[in-house]
């Protein structure tokens, strides 16, 4: 497989967000991203690998609409002034209400749309059973582990049952076993619906289990120096993270990323 292939794109669905040679300067000087083309097809799972300071979040951002490029233009396939669940985003940080349980966290975003508080709760407590947190309801941010937080806040970014996902390095600060777990749930959520995901990472095994197209950026200014179509069965079971296929793909992206840290 060439390491520098580009992602096939399916010429009947339009993308839900495109990039046209997008750059973005902030105030202080600081070039974060440059020149950027990118489509993201409607229902995909893409994963943007690259070293720190090479403009992942400002990229998410861009697609999110809390901020517009300095230059090129961003299309957007939804309308977040209309309806504001069409974009759910989860940090690395859960950034939970520490005085809310888990169910009241989770039934936010809902609660400020205007649903009852009968749907809203019901709505919240199939998502938490659904990420395994099924008992823990009533808990407060403070009586949960660190992996069991993110499922909360992975709940609360799907409850409103978005068109596209956005994750900044969310399993980033977790441990191995609970990282893995939290890949297994999400690529399981998936099946289910088949929300478009744009998931930020530094890691190349995670980003090779979790997505089919691995996007790969270079730092200073962030720009994109490979597209790689992985082409392997989705979702993967556990034995593909040991498997030949596993470590050959993780190669092929560890190459690119390497090209794109000396670029």
């Amino acid at each position: 497989m060439n390491a520098s292939a580009i992602a096939p794109q399916n010429p009947t669905t339009s993308p839900v967000v495109t990039l046209e040679a997008v750059s973005k300067r902030f105030g202080t000087g600081t070039e974060a991203l440059r020149g950027l083309d990118l489509a993201i097809a409607r229902g995909s799972f893409v994963c943007v690998l690259g070293p720190s300071g090479c403009g992942k979040t400002t990229l998410l951002r861009l697609i999110a609409g809390l901020t517009e490029p300095t230059s090129g233009i961003v299309r957007r396939g939804f309308d977040r002034q209309d309806r504001g669940g069409d974009v759910g985003f989860v940090f690395q940080d859960p950034t939970l209400m520490p005085w809310a349980t888990a169910l009241s966290n989770v039934a936010l975003p809902l609660s400020l749309a205007g649903v009852g508080r009968s749907e809203r709760e019901a709505r919240a407590a199939d998502l938490l059973g659904r990420l395994g947190l099924s008992g823990f309801e009533r808990h407060y941010p403070r009586e949960l582990s660190g992996g069991m937080r993110m499922r909360v806040s992975i709940a609360r970014a799907l409850v409103t049952e978005p068109d596209i996902l956005l994750m900044d390095e969310p399993f980033a600060a977790l441990d191995e076993i609970t990282r893995h777990a939290l890949e297994d749930d999400l690529l399981a959520l998936r099946e289910g619906r088949r929300f478009t995901t744009v998931f930020v990472t530094h890691s190349v095994a995670e980003a090779v289990y979790l997505a089919p197209r691995v996007v790969v950026m270079a730092a200073r200014p962030g720009r994109i120096t490979a597209d790689l179509d992985l082409g392997a069965a989705i979702p993967r079971t556990d034995d593909f993270r040991t498997s030949a296929e596993g470590a050959e793909l993780c190669r092929i992206a560890a190459g690119a990323l390497k090209r794109a840290m000396a670029a």
